[in-house]
């Protein structure tokens, strides 16, 4: 699954802050510029309307990324800044309030600039807009993204412009009717996705080379590795950098079985034993390919279970929409293929269930794709449990993961119900 993708529906599904553990790391190149932080949306220099729509979004108090950054985003003198933080901790709010906080009502021209990799994530942008600035009622919004046709000669009154880097490209210098002199904070967001999507880079640094040299410029990523650290380099002068250590996914917070099984059928079995003996809030079952997801779900449904399917034929929004509903709670068990294995956070995810386990080309495991599979279980310090449902003639693969995480797989028998509900208890 594309990069932007992931990065959509983690937008689309993080409808809260999530709350991490990881230590932020502050790296700064001017040391006479004063650093501090918050803990209240009070004490920032924010207008009461945009208060408002800050507790309309539901944020109580600043995330761990938003204590940071939001202080040096607001200064006077403006501050170039590189944020780098997981999806769901609260970026894109961050540099909305930014936006908002910089334009000015008085003035009817673009005054901040937003680029997006995609046209899909530019709207979701655009949404985070429309809440937070929801009685900034004299701030308008307009989107530089394909199917918005502006005519050449048009003059643009909006103050905050969010596009993709082509389109924009278009507005600036074919049709002339963005002019880039007059930007006053410039937002790249996604910035690894626009390093890994070929031309998008490009795109973005000619964008930027036209931009007054007192342009605020913030860089927002959800990775700081060695491509992004080079690219912010190219068009950031003596950045502040924020840095959310990237959260690793670890085994040792995830208790992991397996059980042998004669056949699929017989595998279901099993399945439906587990489900049966844990009072199991939500659970994610990964499958290795769509039609053996598609058979599963036909099953379980047809046994009264609650299931969501998510599988790669799925339009992103769709994806989205099945991720949320999960999330919700509306249906309790989410079988996918490895759509799904990274990237995707549902925080009440404890138990995760490989019904038969990843295998490459040549029939190999495929570790990281364990790993991410079974890291869905264990999100965010929370303890998880892991069971793999295999067939006899793959339990080779069951000691090749053990022998390469140097972990330990223990062995169920998946008729002995008493020993199921032990481990349930």
């Amino acid at each position: 699954v594309p990069l932007a993708e992931l990065s959509l529906m983690n937008k689309l599904i993080h409808t809260s802050l999530v709350e991490s553990q990881q230590h932020v790391e502050i790296l700064q190149r001017d040391p006479s510029s004063p650093l501090f932080s918050i803990k209240t949306f009070e004490e920032l220099p924010l207008k009461k309307e945009l208060l408002q729509g800050v507790y309309m979004m539901g944020f109580n108090r600043p995330s761990k990324i938003q204590e940071q950054a939001l202080p040096l985003m607001l200064a006077y003198p403006p501050q170039n800044l590189i944020a780098q933080s997981q999806s769901g901790t609260g970026k894109t709010a961050a540099f909305v309030l930014a936006m908002l906080s910089r334009a000015s009502a008085n003035e009817k021209y673009p005054q901040c600039l937003c680029l997006a990799p995609t046209y899909e994530l530019a709207l979701q942008i655009g949404q985070v807009v429309r809440t937070i600035g929801k009685f900034c009622t004299d701030i308008k919004v307009n989107y530089a993204v394909r199917g918005n046709r502006v005519l050449k000669g048009t003059v643009l009154e909006e103050q905050i412009i969010i596009g993709t880097p082509g389109t924009t490209l278009d507005w600036c210098f074919k049709q002339r009717i963005l002019d880039l002199t007059k930007i006053s904070l410039f937002v790249l967001d996604e910035a690894d996705i626009m390093i890994d999507t070929q031309g998008l880079s490009c795109q973005s640094i000619r964008i930027h080379r036209a931009l007054p040299k007192s342009c605020q410029v913030l860089l927002f990523s959800a990775t700081y590795k060695e491509p992004v650290r080079a690219f912010a380099e190219r068009i950031i002068p003596d950045p502040i950098v924020i840095k959310l250590r990237e959260e690793e996914l670890t085994l040792s917070n995830i208790r992991q079985y397996f059980m042998v099984c004669q056949s699929s059928d017989e595998q279901y079995r099993a399945l439906c034993n587990l489900y049966g003996s844990f009072t199991i809030g939500q659970v994610m079952i990964f499958c290795q390919t769509r039609r053996l997801a598609d058979w599963l779900s036909g099953k379980m449904s047809r046994d009264g279970h609650q299931v969501a399917i998510l599988t790669a034929e799925l339009t992103v929004v769709q994806r989205a929409s099945v991720i949320q509903r999960f999330r919700e709670g509306k249906e309790k068990v989410l079988i996918a293929t490895n759509v799904c294995a990274r990237g995707i956070d549902v925080q009440q995810v404890t138990t995760v269930v490989n019904f038969g386990l990843p295998v490459d080309q040549d029939g190999e495991p495929d570790f990281e794709t364990y790993l991410h599979r079974i890291g869905r279980a264990g999100r965010f310090g929370h303890r998880g449990i892991a069971f793999s449902v295999v067939e006899r003639d793959t339990v080779e693969l069951v000691h090749k993961i053990e022998e390469y995480f140097q972990t330990t797989i223990k062995q169920l028998d998946p008729y002995d119900m008493d020993e199921l509900e032990k481990l349930a208890a």
